[in-house]
């Protein structure tokens, strides 16, 4: 959903280097189902791509984008699941600040 250009610029990447295409790809797509699952909603990439039957469709906008961008950014420099040795605070207006807006869950 997102391209691999803007994927390659926030992780600082040289746009001919490839050797990290497919990992930054199963990073993008783990953002992609990310934002669904905390939002409750479905991610299309524009408002032509949503079904009439999906009343609850999201459209990547540049909070959400941000938010993924977020995600695949962290999870590109820290590759496994703790690190040692580092203090780690959260970072204001990070990717749940960013996300919480377009939350949609039914309590029944």
């Amino acid at each position: 959903m997102l391209e691999l250009d803007i994927i390659k610029q926030h992780v600082r990447l040289e746009p001919d280097f490839d050797e990290d295409d497919a990992l930054l790809d199963t990073y993008a797509t783990a953002a992609h189902r990310y934002v669904e699952n905390h939002t409750g909603r479905t991610l299309y990439a524009t408002k032509a791509e949503i079904p009439t039957d999906d009343e609850h469709a999201l459209v990547l906008d540049d909070d959400l984008t941000t938010a993924m961008l977020l995600l695949i950014g962290h999870w590109y420099e820290n590759r496994e699941a703790v690190v040692m040795g580092t203090i780690a605070t959260q970072v204001p207006m990070a990717v749940e600040a960013l996300i919480a807006p377009y939350r949609h869950f039914h309590f029944d």
